[in-house]
């Protein structure tokens, strides 16, 4: 499993805003240079953002962008499903019009790997919905790795 560029830009330009939480609003030119992101796929980063309730815009010479709520309470997994989706490890265990897909293979629950790959996605989302962008500054994290 990889994350995309986007869910990796984002979280850096979310970590950026972070660090910048009581410095008032940070200019899209600032983030895109200091995080060496460009920045037309920035703004497409930050659209998503934006509609996903995560940070809030200003405009004027003074404008830029700002977290929409405390570090402490913004997510890492919270910033990769605005902008990837639902983290899943396998298409199978993604979830379309609010019905569970059936595996591509075919079987469906009877897939003997499904129990695997369905752990892995907890284990994965229990972690990330446990790192906040406060717990990244700090340098640690709440969740445990077993």
């Amino acid at each position: 499993m990889r994350l995309s560029a986007k869910g990796e830009y984002g979280v850096r330009a979310m970590v950026h805003l972070a660090l910048n939480y009581r410095n008032g609003p940070v200019p899209l030119s600032r983030i895109a240079m200091d995080e060496n992101i460009s920045r037309q796929y920035l703004e497409q980063i930050f659209f998503l953002l934006r509609r996903g309730g995560l940070i809030t815009s200003v405009r004027g010479v003074k404008g830029g962008y700002s977290l929409a709520s405390p570090p402490g309470e913004i997510f890492v997994g919270d910033i990769i499903r605005v902008l990837d989706g639902p983290i899943t490890p396998v298409d199978c265990l993604s979830e379309k019009k609010g019905k569970e897909e059936s595996s591509s293979c075919g079987k469906g629950e009877s897939c003997l790997a499904r129990k695997v790959w369905e752990r892995l996605r907890d284990h994965i989302n229990d972690l990330l919905d446990n790192v906040s962008l406060q717990d990244m500054l700090e340098g640690k994290h709440k969740a445990s790795i077993k």
